[in-house]
């Protein structure tokens, strides 16, 4: 257990979330693994009512930018999350324990963390564009089509 860690998950802040798979292994390497985290992500946000405003699967961690839930803390979505894909996996752990959370205040910290998750792929080197990356929600912000998860957008 870490002591002194202190979330702010209940100011109705947007949240910049990210996490690893165990060991910064590869396991969502695998086009089946990353639509399985997508089916898993789309399930939370309904059961929980939150909005996804934007996300990223890479091979080997992911990248969520999503509201507080309406009833929950936020901390339950994100471990019931983990805990869908991680009983569906065989890759035994799957995830880190930990989580990264960042509390979005400010619609120009918005706009840089979107952009930042959407660029993760090209950063990476896997792709040149982000549009050439499906498993993102930049398609849709950029069509408006939706996709697996339901992104809310303005």
């Amino acid at each position: 257990m870490t002591f002194g860690l202190k979330r702010f998950q209940t100011d109705g802040h947007n949240h910049a979330i990210n996490f690893s798979c165990y060991n910064h292994d590869p396991y969502l390497a695998s086009t089946t693994a990353r639509n399985l985290f997508e089916h898993s992500l789309e399930k939370v946000r309904q059961k929980y009512e939150l909005n996804v405003y934007g996300y990223v699967v890479m091979p080997d961690h992911v990248h969520l930018l999503i509201s507080e839930p309406a009833v929950h803390p936020l901390s339950k979505a994100i471990q019931a999350l983990k805990v869908s894909v991680s009983k569906q996996a065989t890759e035994k752990p799957f995830w880190q324990e930990r989580y990264y959370d960042f509390n979005i205040i400010t619609r120009p910290k918005f706009t840089e963390k979107l952009k930042y998750i959407h660029r993760n792929p090209i950063r990476a080197g896997l792709v040149e564009s982000p549009e050439d990356w499906p498993h993102s929600s930049y398609r849709t912000w950029l069509t408006g089509e939706q996709g697996i998860v339901h992104i809310a957008l303005p």
